[in-house]
């Protein structure tokens, strides 16, 4: 008989391979603030161009694609210009100032401790998200740019993310469309009762909780033969709990 290193007593499909955990990370207040960033391209932009921009309240609504943005200032046959022209701006201006948010490298670390990849899935042109990650030492697996809210769910789906880590409501609906559980900070516009209100799963403070959080998710995956997302741990653990906004 051939050597084989299975217990007699083990069925052959009684501890079958887990799927790797992948998380994915919102960028624009989930992992970096960049709101200082943004502010000085809209500032730049609006001098350019002549057109007073409140670039207070743009900075405290982020989340929608910039077009959005956009087209509460400008007239929407000019949005498409001025959003290339925005872009061209953006990495001289915006990348710098821009900071990342408490836990962030420390979140994206935990991923990889559990053997996970972490991807960024963002309403962000993906060369300017990266541009972020890289001036931070910030490394994900993988930047998707330009998805917004449900529309971040087909890549989230395509790259088999069991969680999706986000700031807006928009993120708890792209997390919906995934089947992945969502977790949700309110480092950005969206307090804990409007996450909750949307769907969230888990509402954060900031990303200081997340790698104690993933570590206990990840056991009660391991636990539960690797539940789909949608159908796992659905709730913080007490740690996480205390630091819930």
């Amino acid at each position: 008989m051939a050597p084989t290193d299975q217990h007699p007593d083990q069925h052959p499909d009684q501890h079958p391979q887990r799927h790797p955990l992948t998380v994915g990370f919102d960028l624009d207040m989930t992992l970096i603030d960049t709101r200082p960033g943004i502010a000085a391209a809209f500032r730049v932009l609006a001098a350019e161009t002549g057109t007073p921009i409140d670039v207070d309240l743009v900075v405290n609504r982020l989340g929608p694609p910039l077009e959005t943005e956009l087209a509460h200032w400008f007239p929407a046959e000019a949005v498409p210009a001025v959003a290339a022209r925005y872009r061209e701006l953006y990495p001289d201006h915006a990348i710098t100032p821009s900071t990342a948010l408490a836990g962030a490298r420390e979140s994206v670390a935990a991923v990889r401790a559990l053997g996970g990849r972490a991807i960024v899935v963002t309403a962000k042109y993906a060369e300017h998200a990266k541009l972020h990650l890289a001036h931070l030492g910030i490394e994900p697996d993988a930047v998707i740019g330009w998805l917004w809210a449900e529309a971040k769910g087909e890549a989230l789906r395509e790259h088999g993310a069991h969680v999706y880590v986000g700031d807006h409501l928009g993120d708890v609906r792209g997390a919906r469309v995934a089947g992945a559980l969502s977790v949700a900070v309110t480092t950005g516009p969206c307090d804990a009762a409007e996450l909750r209100a949307e769907g969230a799963d888990v509402v954060l403070a900031d990303l200081t909780g997340l790698p104690a959080w993933l570590a206990s998710y990840d056991a009660d995956r391991a636990a539960s033969g690797d539940q789909p997302a949608a159908t796992s741990v659905r709730t913080a653990p007490d740690s996480a709990s205390r630091s819930t906004a």
